[in-house]
């Protein structure tokens, strides 16, 4: 049998290498690792975040009897052409620390089927052509704020969020209204689904009145004009969006009675230092170069003021809303505005001092009579529209008859749990003077609501 191998015998130890001693029994086992304390920030647990995620979509196909040209003489020609349009899509994302009180708000839409470049055809420009990037499709953030509660009954928020004006402020999901398309009265004074910058205050009393109040970037007088009066204020055609002249906003709704709020809302800024050249200021002597407005700038606030309602009980459905606005030194702003560049995308027309805008619709749900369940809606409706964006103007401006609209609109709307909804409805628009001719549109719109 052969013998069994030796143990190899381990090397001497070196000069260099010291010989170390033989291990003890208690050293025989490693000992336990102990990891480093981790940072406080990365040790803490994850806090609990409730999210919430919601949207909504609109198609829209369109029968126009008339052209597109209002401006001619004796009004637009008559036509026959249809249009269809990817009217929007909107998501909103919601996150909430409950905790702390605190919530993040983002809504971004888009708008007309995406982005790019398109041609528009302006005949309040004398029938030129404009190439505008956001006209091939639109994506807006409309809404991206922070808000924290301030105890049971207030909320401070910063950011972008809607203006508190109007009825669009607080019902622009195509659920919330009964026509095809929102009111032309309040969009056609005022931006639509106005959105802007800045500081926003809520109180809420328990008895039944809810109080709002704003501090945000101002409009750009540059984009006022005779047909839309402030709708072009809105800043959207520069990257940064001027804030040296601040707006003031106020709102009251009260919310005490069931299934009704009615209530108020006042907006007042100026217009001028927002602009995007400082062209609207004072002249004066011996004015010093180094300083841009050295005499300072012409005044040219905007105000606004209205009272809205909403009905939603039983099977009634119904809202309304009167606007007045007023802009003073409305004829400073049209001398100048006339001599803007042609690059700047605006209609460098007349504006007047006052608008007026006026709205209502309603609504019955004949769901149960016609046999459906009650996860169904369906309201025949009736509407009125009018506005006029030359309400009494000053002298030196001509009262054009044409930019006063009176809008009778007839349709009905269907809804399933108010998420599926298809509407159907016809408008007859006629202007301030039988010398133009009427117009007649028949639209559909489909789409969603989560």
């Amino acid at each position: 049998m052969a013998p069994a191998p030796e143990e190899p015998s381990s090397p001497a130890p070196s000069a260099e290498e010291p010989a170390q001693p033989p291990p003890s029994p208690a050293a025989k086992e490693p000992a336990p690792v102990t990891a480093a304390p981790a940072p406080a920030a990365l040790s803490r647990a994850r806090p609990k975040i409730d999210t919430f995620v919601t949207a909504y979509g609109e198609l829209l196909f369109g029968y126009h009897n008339y052209g597109l040209n209002q401006n001619r003489t004796g009004g637009a020609q008559r036509d026959s052409r249809l249009e269809f349009d990817t009217t929007r899509f909107v998501l909103e994302m919601k996150g909430a620390l409950p905790d702390y009180g605190l919530e993040v708000e983002v809504e971004v839409e888009f708008e007309h089927g995406g982005t790019g470049t398109a041609m528009e055809l302006e005949y309040e420009e004398f029938g030129e052509f404009d190439q505008e990037l956001d006209k091939g499709g639109e994506i807006l953030v409309e809404e991206l704020y922070i808000s924290k509660k301030l105890g049971d009954h207030a909320a401070l928020a910063v950011g972008r969020f809607y203006v508190a004006v109007g009825t669009l402020s607080e019902f622009s999901r195509p659920t919330d209204y009964l026509g095809t398309i929102r009111d032309e009265a309040e969009t056609g004074i005022i931006p639509n689904t106005w959105d802007e910058m800045g500081l926003r205050l809520r109180y809420k009393f328990p008895w039944g009145l809810r109080l709002t109040g704003q501090l945000v970037n101002g409009l750009d007088s540059t984009g006022f004009s005779s047909q839309l009066w402030a709708v072009g204020g809105h800043q959207r055609r520069f990257e940064v969006q001027r804030a040296t002249d601040m707006a003031l906003v106020f709102r009251a709704d009260v919310t005490h009675f069931d299934g009704f709020i009615f209530g108020v809302s006042a907006y007042h800024g100026d217009t001028t230092r927002n602009r995007p050249k400082a062209d609207l200021v004072k002249s004066c002597e011996e004015a010093n170069d180094r300083e841009v407005a050295p005499c300072g700038y012409v005044s040219a606030p905007l105000t606004l003021l209205d009272v809205h309602l909403s009905v939603a009980k039983g099977p009634w459905s119904a809202k309304g809303m009167v606007m007045y606005g007023h802009l003073k030194n409305a004829e400073l702003v049209s001398q100048r505005n006339a001599r803007l560049s042609n690059l700047l995308g605006v209609m460098r027309t007349p504006v007047s001092d006052n608008a007026l805008a006026a709205w209502g619709e309603l609504g019955y749900d004949i769901a149960s009579v016609v046999g459906l369940s009650n996860s169904h809606h369906l309201f025949p409706f009736v509407r009125y529209d009018y506005v006029d964006t030359q309400f009494k103007p000053r002298e030196e401006l001509y009262d054009n008859p044409r930019f006063r609209r009176t809008i009778y609109t007839v349709g009905v709307a269907y809804n399933l749990l108010n998420t599926v909804y298809a509407k159907l409805d016809f408008g007859h628009r006629r202007m301030g003077s039988n010398a133009f001719r009427p117009e007649n549109t028949l639209r559909l719109a489909t789409g969603f609501n989560y």
